[in-house]
């Protein structure tokens, strides 16, 4: 096409037209859900993933005893443990710090369901559990998902402060 002849509607050319026309579209804002999914930043898998196996030190000092030679040892190993979720989280600026939070709980409990099976068979010759005991996989996994959102909610307020202080 020339540039000096009209475009007409029906051309690609056209900046008016819809970019795709079959796009639900957002309720709240008339944009296409495609173009707000784009928007709100996606979560970062690696990094829920890269936290929840920092709190396999838990089971690791459990197997050692290393959590029983300090008073309150395991709540201690907890706190530190939400104490580093916190602070990468929290002052990393992970975009959806709830989210990924929550999600690097429910990781630590993926983590630690098929990792008992095989240090209890180790340890003690049978295979003990979640995997022999499977309804107590949901309330693992509800549980650590728990402990990572309130993780993630005070990393969330870590930000929140952050960014006022600036």
């Amino acid at each position: 096409i020339p540039e000096n002849t009209p475009h007409n509607a029906s051309t690609p050319h056209n900046s008016k037209a819809p970019r795709n026309s079959n796009a639900p579209l957002n309720s709240r804002n008339g944009t296409s859900g495609e173009a707000s999914a784009a928007a709100r930043p996606g979560v970062k898998w690696q990094l829920a993933a890269g936290l929840g196996a920092i709190a396999l030190l838990r089971p690791l000092a459990r197997m050692t005893g290393i959590d029983q030679a300090v008073p309150a040892g395991p709540w201690m190993l907890m706190l530190l443990i939400s104490m580093v979720w916190i602070g990468v989280v929290g002052l990393g600026r992970v975009a959806r710090p709830v989210l990924t939070l929550t999600l690097a709980g429910i990781a630590y409990g993926l983590f630690i369901i098929p990792l008992s099976a095989v240090v209890s068979t180790v340890l003690t010759g049978d295979v003990q559990g979640p995997m022999v005991l499977p309804i107590a996989i949901a309330p693992i996994l509800i549980m650590n998902g728990l402990w990572g959102f309130l993780a993630g909610l005070l990393a969330a307020a870590v930000q929140r402060l952050r960014g006022r202080l600036r």
